[in-house]
């Protein structure tokens, strides 16, 4: 019996140091926000505020801002860490990439530019037996001409692929 009262206790404390621990940020109670992601969240992003979670059929997300940047961080239902957006400038993506966006989509207008941030250990690949690390930003350029308008996925290098169609 003063083991189960002992644990119960500890379990009580524990969690009201969790909830005390999380800077007065807010989580919507009727999500299931897993506490490892929260946990991992205010490890990484101690310094976020206005912070709102949002669960879908795949992934929990915390959008939230960062000294005055808006920012999402994507987790999976298991809670594995999957990466970061923000909206960032055109003028941030490789020259060599807005060439060929002119190049390729003349007559486009280019919309949001959203950087995609990836997690670096994910991210080492083999090619030929040996391991690479791949790139860890992309970013995705909103472009529009008329009614149609398409997504196109840039690299860090300034590669430019055909990312979907939108309309």
């Amino acid at each position: 019996m003063k083991k189960l009262l002992f644990a119960a206790l500890f379990a009580a404390t524990f969690s009201l140091t969790a909830v005390a621990a999380d800077g007065g940020k807010k989580y919507d109670d009727s999500k299931s926000i897993s506490y490892y992601v929260l946990n991992q969240f205010n490890a990484d992003f101690s310094d976020a505020e206005n912070v709102v979670w949002t669960v879908t059929p795949t992934t929990q997300k915390a959008d939230f801002t960062v000294d005055g940047v808006k920012k999402t961080a994507f987790y999976s239902l298991n809670g594995a860490y999957l990466g970061l957006t923000e909206q960032v400038a055109y003028k941030q993506i490789p020259a060599s990439a807005k060439k060929e966006i002119a190049d390729t989509y003349k007559d486009y207008t280019v919309g949001q530019v959203i950087k995609y941030e990836t997690p670096e250990q994910d991210s080492a690949i083999y090619l030929n037996n040996a391991i690479t690390q791949s790139e860890t930003v992309d970013y995705f350029v909103d472009l529009k001409k008329g009614d149609s308008e398409v997504l196109v996925r840039v690299s860090a290098r300034g590669s430019v692929y055909f990312f979907r169609q939108i309309k």
